[in-house]
């Protein structure tokens, strides 16, 4: 009988990356930091008032102006990162959006550039970290929030900046947000709406759906809430020479496919929704553009 040697150290290697990876996934827990960055600061926020911001900001007569905002009572930490040099913010923006959907949360604001005000603003009154004061042109900011089974909302932010000496940053705010306050966008503790998954797609005949692993996961779990509904909303961009009845009826062949692969993965058609909208109704968030599904899942 042949025998081998285990490692206690490799065992205890393992599950300590095994339960650092369960933990990631909790909605406590702060997003996962870009490989290829360096933690330069932690500090927790607790706050009966924490300013929140879901559109560009101004300054006028040395204070702060937004379209929509919101002081929000949370509790949460904030990190500051900086990022190697063979890496750029790019990399460490799509990181963490790509944390972001796995967790099933939505964008509920994002700007680039100047677009988003001036980054001293940002820096100084908004965040409060003098590292992240750099140029207007080489910064972007999103928000997102998800909501989870128990009511629970938790909001991340997350900024990036290239300082004037070409160093770059990176700021991560992950917050729980107390139960009855307002956030622009994502609704209440009380929201029965969770979504939507976006899902773009390309075809005539035949369709291919361009979605993660981690959104169908998502679908799924959600669908067999007791009483759920899977609401898919079927938007198509109306090109030069198309046609509206050709362009909405391309959204609905999309669509129905779609619903007929959950079908199969397990949704019952009977719990389905779908619904077309084709180019009629125009959204400026850039992640909702062109040939795509949104699915919602709308609980009882």
């Amino acid at each position: 009988m042949s025998k081998f040697f285990v490692c206690p150290l490799l065992v205890g290697a393992l599950l300590l990356t095994s339960s650092a990876l369960a933990s990631a996934a909790l909605p406590e827990a702060l997003p996962e930091a870009f490989a290829q960055s360096t933690l330069e600061l932690s500090v927790p926020v607790e706050s009966s008032g924490h300013l929140v911001l879901f559109s560009p900001v101004r300054e006028v007569n040395n204070e702060i102006r937004s379209e929509s905002m919101a002081r929000l009572r949370v509790s949460g930490a904030g990190r500051l990162y900086q990022i190697a040099r063979d890496a750029n913010r790019r990399d460490a923006r799509e990181h963490y959006r790509e944390v972001l959907r796995e967790r099933g949360a939505q964008i509920l604001f994002e700007c680039t550039g100047v677009r988003c005000g001036r980054s001293n603003v940002w820096a100084n009154q908004i965040f409060n970290q003098a590292d992240l004061y750099g140029r207007d042109a080489t910064q972007d900011y999103l928000v997102a929030g998800v909501v989870e089974r128990d009511g629970s909302r938790w909001l991340t932010s997350v900024y990036t900046v290239t300082r004037g000496s070409l160093r770059e940053y990176v700021w991560v705010e992950h917050l729980k947000v107390a139960p009855g306050a307002v956030i622009p966008g994502l609704g209440t503790v009380n929201n029965r709406v969770l979504g939507p998954v976006i899902v773009p797609w390309k075809g005539g005949v035949t369709y291919q759906f361009e979605w993660q692993s981690a959104d169908r996961r998502k679908i799924n779990e959600l669908a067999r809430v007791e009483g759920a509904k899977v609401v898919l909303v079927g938007y198509s961009a109306l090109d030069a020479n198309e046609s509206l009845k050709d362009s909405m009826d391309r959204a609905r062949n999309a669509t129905e496919s779609l619903a007929e692969v959950l079908t199969k993965t397990g949704v019952p058609k009977q719990q389905q929704e779908v619904l077309i909208v084709g180019p009629l109704v125009s959204v400026t968030d850039p992640t909702r553009q062109g040939d795509r599904v949104e699915v919602m899942v709308i609980t009882r």
